[in-house]
C-alpha cells in the first residue's frame, strides 16, 4: 500500500461517493465530517448548503423521483441528524432512494454528555429502511456501497449511514480497488424481479373474460420507470386508468382511457370502480386518500394487486390475485400473455372506452364556471386551471401536503406520460415544496419547476429562497395565500361550523415583498385576470420568482371535495 493512498475517513466517503456518480448533495456541515467536507471541495462534487437539514432531506427525494438516481443529504451530530427524521419518513413511505450520511460522537467519548450528543440512531431507526454504522475506517467504502445497493434495491427506500467522529478524521490507506462502485446501484430499479409464470398466466384469463376491467396505478409505476409501458398495455387491452395522486401521469391525464383520481377527490372515478368486473392495481398501497377512509373499492370487488412489496398487497383490500414483482417487469409478461385475442377485446370494450372519455368530458363541461370564475378572493379552481394553461407540457408540478396536493391531484391535468406531478404523499408533510422544487429542478434543469404551496407550508421553509438564489435556480413558487391553515381551518369549517375554528388563523403576509426581500422576483396576484402575466414573468426570471396569489379566505371553498372524515358539509362545498 503506497502512502499516496493514505486518506481521511471523510475523504474515502467522498471518492466512495463520487464513484457513485451522485448528483447534488444538500446537507449542512460540523465539525464530525469536516473531512469529508474538505473532500467534497477538492473533487468538486456538487455539495450545497442548505437551510435547514429537513429540506434537504424533502431535496434529496424530490431529486430520486424526477431522476430515478439516489438522493443523497447529510446533517451533523444530534440536531442536523433528528432533523433529518421528518424528510425521511417521507422517502420511506414513498418508496424512493435516498442515503442519508450522519455525523456521530467520538467514540472514545460518546456517552460522557459530548456538545449535541444523542441517542440518535434510536430516533433515526424507524425511519430509514435501514441503518448502517461504520465501526471501522477500512469498511468505510464498502458500507457506503451497502448503503446504495439497500437503497436502490426490492422496495426502494432511505438509508442511514452513521460515521463517528473519529473514523471521519482518521486516516487509512485505500487501495483503488478499494472506492470503486457498481453502477447498477446508482438509480432504482437497480434489480428487477417478476410474479411466477403460472399467476401471470391466472391474471391474464381473469383480464381476458372482464367487460368493464379498470387499471388502479399508483406511485410505484413511476418508481418502475413503467408509464409508458402501462400506457401501451391499457391501450393494446383498451383498459381505461385511474390513479392516485402519486401515480398521476402514469398515463397522461389527456389520454381517452384515463379515468383520473379516485378516492377521496375523484372525478368520475369512483364510479367507474364501483362498475368495474376486474381491478388491476399496479404500484399502488391503497392507502386512506386512495381508498376515500378505506371505502373504495367496494367489499368483494375482484382485485389483482402488482407490488414489488409483498407487505402491501392486502394489507388494506382482500385480493383476488397477488403479483409480487416489479411493476414493468410484471406489466410487460402480463401483456405478453393477453397478446392473442387482444384485436377482439379492444372491440368489445370499445363502447366502455368511449363512456370514460365522455364522461371525463362532461365533467369537464360542468366545472368551467369553477375553473373560469372571476371571483375575488381567487377561487382555487380558477389558480389550478390559469396554472396548468401556462405550464409546459414538460413542466413539473411540486405539490406541497394538505389542500395543495389535494386541489392539484384533482385539478392538474399532465398532457404526457410520465412523472410531471410531484406530491409529497409518503408522509404529506407540509413544507415540501420549496425544498421539493429545488430538488427536482437540480434533476430536470431543461424543464420548467413550479411549486404550489400553502402559506403555512412556505412559512416553513422559506429560508430556503436563499439556498434557491445561491444556485441561481429558476423555480416558481405558487404561495396559496389564505392567510390560514387552510386544510385544518376547512375541516373545523365542515365538522363543527362556521366560525368554529382554532389555531388555524395566520397573520395576513405579503410573501412578494418577503421574495423581494431574499433578493428574488416578487409577484403578488389578487385578480384572477393577473394570473396568466403573473406565471409569464415568473418562468422568464432569472432565478427564483414567488406568486404571491390571494386566494379565498373562506372555509367552506378551502378544499376540492368534502373530506372522508367530515361529519357535516354545506351544498356547494365541493368544486365541482
Amino acid at each position: 500500500m503506497t502512502s499516496s493512498n493514505e486518506m481521511t475517513g471523510g475523504e474515502a466517503l467522498a471518492r466512495t461517493l463520487q464513484a457513485h456518480n451522485v448528483g447534488p448533495i444538500f446537507g449542512m456541515g460540523g465539525f464530525q465530517l469536516l473531512p469529508f467536507y474538505d473532500a467534497a471541495r477538492r473533487l468538486g462534487l456538487a455539495h450545497s448548503l442548505i437551510s435547514d437539514e429537513r429540506n434537504g432531506a424533502f431535496a434529496a427525494d424530490a431529486y430520486a423521483r424526477i431522476t430515478g438516481r439516489v438522493g443523497v443529504c447529510d446533517g451533523t451530530l444530534g440536531p442536523g441528524a433528528t432533523n433529518l427524521v421528518t424528510g425521511l419518513v417521507e422517502s420511506l413511505n414513498g418508496g424512493t432512494p435516498v442515503v442519508a450520511i450522519v455525523g456521530d460522537a467520538h467514540r472514545a467519548h460518546s456517552g460522557k454528555n459530548m456538545t449535541q450528543e444523542a441517542r440518535q440512531l434510536e430516533i433515526l431507526r424507524p425511519a430509514v429502511k435501514d441503518v448502517l454504522r461504520v465501526e471501522r475506517i477500512e469498511r468505510l467504502p464498502e458500507m457506503t456501497r451497502r448503503a446504495f445497493m439497500i437503497a436502490t434495491t426490492g422496495r426502494a427506500g432511505p438509508v442511514l449511514l452513521d460515521i463517528p467522529e473519529d473514523i471521519a478524521h482518521e486516516t487509512f490507506g485505500f487501495s483503488p480497488e478499494d472506492l470503486e462502485a457498481d453502477p447498477r446501484y446508482q438509480a432504482i430499479p437497480a434489480l428487477r424481479c417478476r410474479p411466477d409464470h403460472a399467476s401471470i398466466e391466472q391474471a391474464a384469463q381473469l383480464l381476458a373474460t372482464a367487460e368493464r376491467p379498470l387499471i388502479l396505478a399508483g406511485g410505484g409505476v413511476h418508481l418502475s420507470g413503467a408509464a409508458e409501458a402501462l400506457q401501451e398495455f391499457a391501450e393494446q387491452e383498451s383498459i381505461p386508468v385511474a390513479h392516485t395522486l402519486s401515480g398521476k401521469g402514469a398515463i397522461a391525464c389527456s389520454h381517452p382511457l384515463s379515468a383520473g383520481i379516485f378516492g377521496r377527490y375523484s372525478r368520475i372515478a369512483n364510479d367507474v370502480i364501483e362498475r368495474a368486473d376486474m381491478l388491476l392495481a399496479i404500484g399502488c398501497k391503497l392507502g386512506e386518500i386512495a381508498t376515500k377512509r378505506y371505502t373504495v373499492p367496494p367489499a368483494g370487488k375482484p382485485l389483482i394487486h402488482l407490488d414489488i412489496d409483498a407487505g402491501e398487497i392486502g394489507r388494506t383490500y382482500s385480493s383476488t390475485l397477488p403479483l409480487w414483482g416489479d411493476a414493468l417487469a410484471g406489466m410487460s409478461d402480463l401483456r405478453a400473455a393477453l397478446h392473442r385475442g387482444a384485436d377482439a377485446r379492444r372491440q368489445s370494450r370499445q363502447a366502455y372506452a368511449d363512456e370514460i372519455k365522455e364522461r371525463m368530458e362532461a365533467w369537464l363541461r360542468d366545472s368551467m364556471s369553477k375553473l373560469t370564475s372571476d371571483a375575488q378572493p381567487i377561487g382555487m379552481g380558477r389558480l389550478m386551471h390559469e396554472l396548468r394553461a401556462a405550464m409546459p407540457d414538460h413542466g413539473i408540478l411540486v405539490a406541497d401536503g394538505g389542500f395543495a396536493a389535494h386541489w392539484g391531484g384533482l385539478l392538474f391535468d399532465t398532457r404526457v406520460t410520465g412523472r410531471s406531478f410531484v406530491p409529497d404523499r409518503g408522509f404529506a408533510s407540509i413544507g415540501y415544496g420549496l425544498p421539493g422544487a429545488i430538488g427536482a429542478k437540480l434533476g430536470a434543469p431543461d424543464r420548467p419547476i413550479v411549486a404550489i404551496t400553502g402559506d403555512g407550508g412556505f412559512n416553513m421553509t422559506l429560508g430556503e429562497l436563499e439556498t434557491a438564489r445561491r444556485l441561481g435556480l429558476n423555480v416558481v413558487i405558487v404561495v396559496v395565500n389564505n392567510a390560514a391553515s387552510g386544510y385544518v381551518k376547512a375541516l373545523q369549517h365542515l365538522m363543527y361550523g362556521e366560525g368554529a375554528y382554532q389555531s388555524s388563523d395566520l397573520t395576513e403576509t405579503h410573501y412578494a415583498e418577503t421574495a423581494i426581500a431574499f433578493g428574488c422576483v416578487g409577484i403578488r396576484v389578487e385578480d384572477p385576470a393577473d394570473l396568466q402575466r403573473a406565471f409569464d414573468q415568473a418562468f422568464k426570471a432569472p432565478g427564483p420568482a414567488v406568486i404571491d396569489v390571494i386566494v379565498t379566505r373562506d372555509p367552506a371553498h378551502m378544499l376540492p371535495g368534502v373530506d372522508s372524515r367530515a361529519v357535516t358539509a354545506k351544498k356547494g362545498d365541493r368544486i365541482a
